[in-house]
């Protein structure tokens, strides 16, 4: 399965996601499609399953009680955008394969966002409330939208959702 993704992310990069089939997934894997295709169902879900296990192998984001609420989150944050900037082509196909009405995808999809939730709570902590946390959530799903048109670049999110984040929680840097 690493494999998989790994020849996933490659052929992203050389064809794109509009290029990209499961079948020459495979062949760059040295994999039979048919195995490529036990594991994924569609384009949409191994670019999906690929995001969701780069996201789901970061470490968790260190949290210092000792800095504001927004400074935390912002922090935390700062963690997943390095993670789409780092790979901007994954970043951006995966941002439309999320949009996949298939229910592999979708299952992905409510993973994923419950990682950066999750990620986004730890790091609000007593502070948080749930109007926070869902209007971060908005945030960041626009901002990943945002670059993944081509409106704004995936190394400039960070600093973007950081100054939401002070937005939202009324502090500043």
């Amino acid at each position: 399965m690493d494999r998989l993704g790994d020849a996933a992310v490659d052929e992203i990069c050389a064809v794109g996601y509009d290029g990209l089939t499961v079948r020459n997934v495979a062949r760059r894997a040295g994999v039979a499609p048919a195995t490529a295709y036990t594991y994924f169902a569609s384009k949409d879900h191994l670019v999906a399953e690929v995001f969701w296990r780069r996201l789901h192998a970061l470490p968790p984001s260190r949290i210092d009680g000792r800095r504001s609420a927004a400074a935390r989150v912002a922090a935390a944050l700062r963690d997943v955008t390095q993670l789409l900037a780092a790979e901007p082509e994954l970043a951006a196909a995966a941002t439309v394969a999320m949009l996949a009405t298939d229910p592999a995808v979708k299952q992905l999809r409510d993973r994923i966002g419950l990682e950066i939730r999750l990620r986004v709570a730890d790091a609000l902590g007593a502070d948080g409330d749930r109007g926070a946390v869902r209007a971060l959530d908005l945030a960041i799903s626009g901002a990943m939208l945002q670059a993944g048109m081509g409106h704004l670049n995936y190394d400039e999110l960070p600093d973007r959702l950081a100054e939401v984040v002070a937005l939202l929680l009324g502090a500043h840097r």
